[in-house]
């Protein structure tokens, strides 16, 4: 992966049919925070501008494809508050994925608990204002 601005970004293939693409105010803050809170590997990363904006950061998660990029209000992406959404990783030892979130940053908004359906399930906010489920399946 090369960080010099004149050389041409590395791209990283996509694992997932559906990948999530969010726009942030730091991409390259939800990137280090992802990697301590949920174990991501950053997969590329396209040099900052001359403002200190990443346009592309792609992310691995859980077997999965996450890409950030902080705002560009001039290209028609500003930035807005996250909402009537969320991110939810299907994990197998959700203890564990919840202490590692909450210890590096993230906000329980509905503890971890036995759901209807069968499954232990817990909701997270990070501090971009991302909202992020875990399911853990089969955990009667």
């Amino acid at each position: 992966m090369s960080t010099a601005t004149n050389a041409a970004p590395a791209y990283a293939k996509p694992i997932t049919g559906l990948i999530p693409y969010l726009s942030l105010s730091s991409a390259t803050g939800a990137s280090e925070f992802y990697q301590k809170a949920f174990g991501a590997e950053e997969a590329a990363r396209h040099p900052v501008d001359d403002k200190g904006r990443t346009m592309h950061i792609h992310l691995y998660i859980n077997g999965s494809s996450l890409m950030l990029s902080d705002a560009y209000p001039e290209h028609g992406h500003s930035l807005e508050k996250p909402a009537a959404f969320n991110l939810t990783l299907q994990v197998k030892d959700i203890d564990s994925w919840w202490n590692r979130a909450v210890a590096a940053g993230a906000t329980s908004v509905m503890p971890v608990q036995q759901m209807f359906w069968g499954d232990r399930y817990g909701q997270l906010r990070d501090p971009f204002g991302v909202m992020w489920s875990l399911n853990e399946t089969g955990s009667k």
